[in-house]
């Protein structure tokens, strides 16, 4: 007797036959009748729903946060309400330009992102591996993730786009530093930091607010592969960072990552500001260490693989805009953009109804009067599909939850800060912390795609290197004479 379990269409019904259609005699056509054929293929066709426009390849984990350290004076969010309290977790790692069949060690940010199922809700910190982005307008987004794809008519990924499109936004040198270190090829997903790279807020029980960075320190140490190794993995193990996630968890070395904060009260940001010339909400832009330390807050652990990879990973959903009572919002305007952009993508990738979902769902009792649409599933029973409106009124203040809000200033417009912001400065701090044979591996790194632009691209982004620090455009140069040489 078999331990199988007796195969049923997806409506129950036993399957007589699983192995030979219906036909119309031996070697006749086929019956329409045949419905299992029919929802086999049906169902085939449809297995796949769209990709992540970026983030498209990643791998997964469930984990615990824990914390270690009291941040109760910045904020009242009931996770962090005492010390050894802990919260289930769920992490997702990807890179960020290639398909899902791209090869996990492509040059490439990571993306970083982290569900806190908490008993007030989903707390989402979507981030990445830099705690810097190319742009500071969600408006340029979609462009500038176009030149990172495939060129309309040759179907290839292409260095002109890429470097036509940061050689005239200068704001793009802090992360392009980054990308083409050797921290652009991480060794696998452990061996990373993380960063919720925005600026967020924290709100106490007293209503006052701090804005905050969000770090995660890799407990395994970083870890980056060469170019040439980056390379002949893509070719011999495409799923490298997959299968050594998987691989750890499954054999219990759990990977961990120390969580801190940078903190600021606005008047500290004002005063730095007016210091430097940097605006604290431009996610181009760092916090130095030296001037907002971190603070340690807890311990993420990742322990527990996904049991079904499309369920769990593929139809993961997350959004920026998820945060509980006790966290706020920034005016960083790349942040103000996913606000929207990611529940949006889940609503077309997934589905309205995607937060049914078990790795979506929040934790704790949740209630709504969103009602019907595809795959419903919990869908209210027989409840008020409406809220009453409050005869006395709500009397709101602030943005709720004891969040003040924030004093906002100037004529509604369009702003473009080009010529009056420092662009060059932090990416020549970037480039001068890095060892000597990490600024020659950076150097080589860019003369590849570099040697096949015009002269044009060339020539402006030469110059953007020059103004961050003379020597960063002198080894790129030194690196493309090399290059020319040997071919």
């Amino acid at each position: 007797m078999s331990d199988q379990p007796t195969l049923t269409t997806a409506s129950g019904i036993p399957v007589a036959d699983n192995q030979n259609s219906l036909s119309a005699g031996p070697r006749g056509p086929l019956l329409l009748q045949d419905f299992h054929l029919i929802e086999k293929l049906q169902h085939f066709n449809r297995e796949r729903i769209p990709e992540r426009v970026v983030h498209a390849k990643g791998s997964g984990a469930y984990g615990t946060f824990t914390v270690t350290h009291d941040i109760t004076r910045f904020t009242k969010a009931r996770l962090f309400a005492e010390i050894g309290k802990t919260t289930e977790t769920f992490v997702r790692f990807s890179t960020v330009g290639g398909e899902r069949g791209s090869a996990d060690t492509e040059r490439d940010p990571r993306g970083f992102a982290m569900r806190f199922y908490t008993e007030d809700g989903n707390w989402d910190l979507v981030g990445n591996n830099t705690p810097m982005f190319f742009i500071k307008d969600p408006i340029k987004f979609p462009d500038f993730v176009h030149t990172q794809k495939r060129d309309p008519q040759t179907n290839l990924k292409s260095p002109t786009m890429m470097f036509d499109f940061w050689s005239k936004a200068p704001e793009s040198l802090h992360q392009v530093t980054m990308l083409f270190s050797n921290r652009g090829t991480p060794d696998g997903y452990r061996h990373m930091d993380g960063f919720g790279s925005h600026t967020y807020s924290l709100i106490n029980a007293a209503g006052e607010r701090v804005f905050v960075k969000w770090h995660l320190r890799t407990q395994q140490g970083i870890r980056n592969l060469s170019a040439a190794e980056a390379g002949r993995l893509a070719g011999a193990d495409p799923d490298y960072a997959q299968r050594d996630l998987f691989g750890a968890i499954a054999r219990g070395d759990y990977p961990r990552w120390e969580v801190r904060i940078q903190v600021a009260t606005e008047a500290e940001l004002a005063e730095w500001e007016a210091r430097t010339g940097w605006n604290p909400f431009d996610l181009t832009k760092v916090w130095p260490h030296a001037d907002f330390p971190r603070m340690p807050v807890g311990i993420l652990e990742l322990n527990r693989n996904p049991a079904n990879y499309h369920a769990e990973v593929e139809q993961a959903a997350f959004s920026p805009a998820n945060l509980v009572p006790g966290m706020g919002y920034s005016p960083d305007k790349m942040l103000q953009g996913r606000l929207f952009g990611y529940h949006d993508a889940q609503l077309y990738r997934v589905g309205t109804n995607h937060q049914h979902l078990p790795v979506n769902a929040p934790r704790c009792p949740f209630h709504n009067q969103q009602r019907d649409g595809q795959m419903a599933i919990a869908n209210g029973g027989s409840a008020p599909n409406y809220a009453n409106v409050q005869a006395a009124g709500s009397q709101p203040s602030g943005f709720g939850h004891g969040d003040a809000g924030w004093d906002l200033s100037g004529a509604a417009g369009r702003y473009d800060g080009r010529g009056q912001e420092d662009d060059f400065t932090q990416a020549g701090n970037l480039f001068r912390i890095l060892p000597p044979q990490e600024r020659q591996d950076l150097f080589d790194n860019l003369a590849g795609p570099l040697s096949q632009v015009s002269d044009e691209i060339l020539q402006r982004q030469l110059g953007h290197f020059d103004k961050a620090d003379p020597a960063y455009g002198a080894g790129v140069r030194a690196a493309l004479a090399a290059r020319a040489a040997k071919a």
